[in-house]
């Protein structure tokens, strides 16, 4: 059975009013199919869809939140600011605002004792792996992050980004590193490749395709999570995959990868949600969720 004949999960979009100057946009995907726990406990996640910074939407996001439903977790896509009218931090802000609303909803949308992760494909899996940062400076407990073909490095220096013929400074990865960093250079929460402090941060599952050009930063973050003492999965999916553009073609979850990734998936969420104690809420009112965008916050 693949994963278009699964059953699909329901979804709605909606407004989430999370202390910024406008409300987010958000799509909220009910879990379907897996084993983990039960109709009243499931996992929740905060996914992040890719474009390269300056695309993707919703409906782009749709096959990796999909994906993310049929592993059994209830799914959050955020529709967050996109450079470069909105550089860095604004997307991180974003995320870190709907992170902190949906610790206060998560009993509400995934029963309790849920627990968050947060996942991404490609610029999202950015997003993710930078949000997890934050999460972890902020003392905010996340079950772990999920980074599908992760665009990590700015430098673009990678073999795997020359094999695909990425990497010049006219593609779209390119453009989209420019358009988001702006002067904000290589800071650890927009490049985690190169942050010099990963201990502590979420349990990370890592997958990349054969073929993927962003296969070569995604497999050095796991390793660097993993020197520093983070627990990590990887996943090296056997190409073609057609990663990360694939991620964002609903008819890819026909592909053969998708028999790989789904499992990993779920006993990824399976195993977090297992692990972690249910988190109470905290009397004291949170602040203003602002990641801090100086050189000093990572």
């Amino acid at each position: 059975m693949n994963a278009l004949t699964l059953p699909t999960a329901a979804w709605r979009d909606t407004l989430v009013d999370a202390g910024l100057d406008a409300p987010l946009a958000v799509r909220i995907h009910a879990a379907v199919g897996g084993d983990i726990g039960t109709k009243a406990r499931r996992p929740l996640v905060l996914h992040l869809p890719g474009g390269s910074f300056t695309g993707g939407d919703l409906d782009s996001g749709l096959p990796t939140a999909r994906l993310l439903a049929q592993s059994g977790a209830v799914v959050v896509s955020l529709d967050y600011p996109k450079a470069p009218a909105r550089p860095f931090p604004a997307a991180l802000q974003a995320a870190g605002a709907l992170l902190r609303w949906l610790r206060r909803a998560r009993t509400r949308l995934a029963g309790a004792g849920t627990a968050l992760w947060v996942a991404g494909e490609e610029a999202g899996a950015n997003l993710a792996a930078g949000l997890a940062l934050w999460a972890r400076d902020q003392g905010l407990p996340l079950a772990g992050q999920v980074l599908l073909s992760p665009l990590l490095d700015p430098c673009m220096a990678t073999a795997s980004l020359r094999e695909a013929g990425q990497g010049c400074a006219d593609c779209a990865i390119a453009r989209g590193w420019a358009a988001y960093l702006g002067r904000q250079g290589d800071h650890p929460y927009a490049a985690p490749l190169h942050a010099a402090r990963l201990a502590h941060v979420a349990p990370a599952l890592v997958a990349v395709g054969e073929d993927d050009p962003l296969r070569d930063e995604g497999l050095a973050y796991a390793l660097a999570l993993q020197a520093a003492g983070v627990a990590v999965q990887t996943r090296r999916l056997a190409g073609p995959t057609g990663w990360p553009w694939a991620l964002s073609r609903l008819s890819s979850l026909q592909a053969p990868w998708v028999a790989e990734l789904r499992p990993a998936l779920q006993a990824f969420l399976a195993e977090g949600l297992a692990c972690c104690p249910a988190v109470r809420r905290s009397a004291r009112r949170a602040g203003r969720p602002a990641p801090e965008a100086g050189p000093s916050a990572a």
